[in-house]
């Protein structure tokens, strides 16, 4: 590829819509150009490292045994509506009618539509397991898309589909996917780690994500120092820390005045108590499928710690949790925000496992300006469902080795579910079994963030002069400078050392426009292409070529005739 022929509009100007470095050295670099939000263009660059990814992805699902297909990005909303997702994913969904009037939408994600092919051709369990997957661009509305590639509207993901017999060879077909997607993720180059997740709006009964370790990812990961434990902040279980009831005498419970104290700071100051030892409670409204389809519930949490509420929601089994502001609380429930507690509480109680060791407790007495003392669980009130339902915090503890827990900012780019029955059960999508009977699917899904993993690399890979792509992800392995085109020497030897490295099947952008050569070497460092060829001054006088390494900066002069091994060397070292 000749520079001079190509779409390549480089800029020295930081975008002032791009807020993360990514978006700044991809909008800088000419790789995209954005049409609307959320919405980009991807330039020859851009599709480059694009197709470097997919191929990739390709050859490990191969190797892994999947099959490629394409499904379609319009779908018919009867299928969602089929599955239950129709009411409850959210605005995200881009919902439409065709001429006739039918419920669409536009493809967030293919579960409905993998399902549908399978109840349609996988009839018996002679054809299980089956896993077919597909690369596809996909549509999410999201109301506020911002940092570039990391949340779009429109993006590019691979998403694979396993339809097993059994949870078994689910189980077998998960870790099947497990084991790719690392080998996906260490060949692209990228630090990542898998952590526990919540499964969301997909569902199932568990899933874990694939995390590019970054300061500017919008995730939080919790990791232990002293084992291989780590979840997202969503999931991330803590080693309770419990306070001993023996031997402590229960207090009688008495009401006390406090006036004007609706903080745990300010009432614990009041009553001279340490924040550990007050009961917060929190009041939530829940949605679920059935008969009862909306409830207030309150959640206890100890004073110091907050509630998480998709904790809350999967502890419930709800679709939905959504916390009431002080005027809702009470114009529904008629109760004062600040001094509400869970004695005689007319509403069901849910409590963090800590709440239930705590012994002597202050909680609100559900009457504004005052407060119990004296509060035991158990003797004073009732919990019907009780569990972890705390944010986890500075100083927790990790729940497999008691190791301290410490945090880290990711980009999520891959995600991997096992779905059980979900689906297949909402859907009728069943297979006849040895015994002639009709049995659900147990399905898993795993979807990769393909234009993600393009911002996420470079989050992970820059410096203050731009991109440092690993080799595996570059859109080219070398840029060529020309740095002489007025003289015939000069420009003659570039020529024929580009045609040795086409010859030698090298990625090469020869950089032969007439620029003046501080531009041409600001240009390569901002392409963070991994290897540079200068044709310059040093052949003019010495006959040499040099060498560069955009990551490490390692500068070698090699004469013209070693050019193209040392280069191969070093791209066979870059990808092994």
């Amino acid at each position: 590829m000749r520079y001079s022929k190509m779409l390549l509009p480089t800029s020295k100007e930081v975008p002032a819509e791009a807020e993360v470095i990514s978006h700044q050295l991809l909008l800088r670099g000419g790789f995209i150009r954005k049409l609307t939000a959320g919405v980009y263009s991807y330039l020859p660059l851009g599709l480059m490292a694009l197709r470097k990814v997919t191929a990739i992805v390709r050859e490990e699902m191969k190797r892994a045994g999947a099959q490629e297909i394409l499904m379609p990005m319009v779908q018919p909303g009867d299928l969602w509506m089929e599955s239950g997702r129709w009411q409850h994913y959210g605005p995200e969904l881009l919902r439409f009618r065709d001429r006739n009037e039918r419920e669409c939408c536009l493809s967030p994600t293919q579960e409905e539509v993998a399902t549908d092919l399978a109840r349609r051709e996988l009839l018996s369990y002679r054809q299980l397991p089956v896993n077919i997957y597909h690369i596809q661009t996909k549509y999410r509305d999201e109301m506020r898309p911002r940092f570039g590639l990391m949340r779009c509207r429109e993006f590019i993901m691979k998403d694979a589909y396993s339809f097993d017999a059994d949870d078994e060879g689910a189980a077998r077909s998960y870790e099947n996917m497990r084991v790719a997607y690392s080998r996906i993720f260490a060949r692209l180059g990228l630090d990542y780690r898998m952590v526990e997740a919540d499964s969301g709006s997909i569902g199932g009964s568990y899933s874990h994500e694939f995390m590019v370790l970054a300061d500017a990812g919008e995730d939080t990961l919790v990791l232990c120092r002293d084992c291989s434990y780590a979840a997202n902040v969503e999931k991330a279980m803590v080693a309770p820390v419990l306070a001993s009831a023996a031997g402590v005498p229960l207090e009688e419970l008495r009401k006390v005045a406090t006036p004007g104290t609706k903080k745990v700071a300010t009432v614990a100051e009041f009553l001279k108590v340490p924040p550990q030892q007050i009961i917060k409670t929190m009041i939530y409204q829940i949605e679920r499928d059935g008969p009862e389809p909306r409830e207030f519930v309150a959640a206890l949490v100890r004073g110091d710690r907050e509630v998480q509420t998709v904790k809350l929601k999967n502890l419930l089994g709800a679709n939905e949790v959504n916390s009431l502001t002080e005027d809702q609380v009470w114009e529904f429930l008629r109760l004062p925000v600040g001094f509400i507690g869970p004695v005689n509480l007319p509403l069901r109680v849910v409590a963090d496992s800590e709440v239930m060791a705590m012994v002597n407790a202050v909680a609100g007495a559900n009457e504004k300006g005052f407060h119990y003392q004296g509060v035991n669980p158990e003797r004073d009130f009732s919990v019907q469902v009780t569990g972890d339902l705390r944010q986890i915090a500075a100083g927790d503890r990790c729940p497999h080795c008691g190791g301290l827990l410490h945090f880290r900012e990711g980009i999520e780019v891959g995600h991997i579910f096992k779905l059980g029955a979900k689906y297949s059960e909402a859907m009728n999508a069943t297979f006849q079994d040895r015994e002639g009977r009709q049995r659900p699917f147990i399905m898993g899904c795993y979807g990769i963030g393909v234009s993600r993993i393009l911002a996420a690399c470079i989050e992970q890979n820059h410096d203050r002069n731009g991109i440092i792509f690993p080799m595996p992800l570059a859109p080219v392995q070398v840029i060529l400078l020309n740095l002489g085109l007025e003289d015939e020497a000069l420009t003659s030897a570039a020529e024929e050392l580009y045609q040795a490295l086409l010859a030698a099947g090298v990625e090469v952008l020869f950089d032969d426009r007439d620029e003046r050569p501080g531009a041409k070497f600001k240009d390569a460092d901002l392409l963070g292409i991994p290897l540079r060829l200068t044709v310059g001054r040093t052949f003019k006088q010495e006959g040499l070529v040099e060498l560069r390494e955009r990551k490490s900066g390692e500068t070698t002069l090699l004469p013209v005739d070693q050019v193209v091994a040392a280069v191969q060397a070093r791209i066979r070292r870059e990808l092994a």
